[in-house]
């Protein structure tokens, strides 16, 4: 009900500040139960933003942003953040600017893209790539509705390769957005197909949580792949 309200007022009213707070995405032990990441169900209703951070400091400076928009937010707080992640956080008040990107790491060889947790487990496979001479751009989103394209879209002129990595399915994920966009922008730039590296299109147990997630090994495949092209 919120999402539609500035349209339908002819933007004479908000929604008065709403943010939905929620878990999401698997966590080491929750299997079938609790693990879904349904970010891009939320990403198909105009008029919402959504948002995921990587870890503490972000979260905080992104909770911020999307209490004082006036806009409705839907806020996906990965739960594995709640037990593992450990960061100094300011006490200071500070914001960080929805819909805009972070790049983490720049590089020349390879774009890699992804939000909340997952940027962790990349950031481990631009590592691995680096002892093979391969230099990463690593690239949070933070932000996926409305998503900083022009960032992407920079860094893939740049590097001529993109990867695309979430914990979602593959199937309909919002990677598959992000690609559609970046084959059009970036058609005549483009060295290599464009890689997705995501969840399988299937429930998982929990005995099957550490096939199913697309982990370092994966994604530093798909980084090998794409380089396969420059040589």
């Amino acid at each position: 009900l919120c999402s539609p309200v500035r349209f339908r007022s002819g933007n004479q009213w908000n929604c008065g500040g709403v943010t939905l707070r929620t878990p999401v995405g698997a966590v080491g032990h929750g299997g079938l139960y609790h693990s879904q990441s349904p970010e891009a169900y939320l990403a198909h209703t105009p008029g919402i933003v959504v948002v995921m951070p990587r870890g503490p400091r972000c979260a905080k400076g992104l909770l911020l942003s999307s209490i004082r928009s006036k806009d409705p937010v839907v806020f996906l707080e990965p739960k594995i953040l709640y037990r593992s992640a450990v960061e100094e956080v300011p006490d200071a008040d500070y914001e960080i600017p929805l819909g805009k990107a972070e790049i983490l790491r720049t590089g020349t060889d390879v774009t890699i893209v992804g939000w909340g947790t997952q940027l962790r487990t990349l950031q481990t496979a631009a590592d691995l790539a680096s002892k093979e001479g391969i230099s990463c751009e690593v690239i949070d989103l933070r932000t996926l509705l409305p998503w900083d394209a022009e960032c992407i879209i920079e860094s893939v002129k740049k590097t001529g390769k993109l990867v695309v990595s979430h914990e979602a399915p593959l199937t309909c994920g919002f990677g598959a957005e992000v690609v559609a966009t970046l084959q059009h922008e970036c058609f005549f730039h483009l060295e290599a197909p464009i890689q997705r590296v995501c969840g399988y299109d299937t429930p998982f147990g929990l005995v099957f949580e550490k096939h199913y997630l697309p982990d370092e090994k994966k994604n530093l495949d798909a980084i090998r792949r794409v380089m396969e092209f420059s040589l």
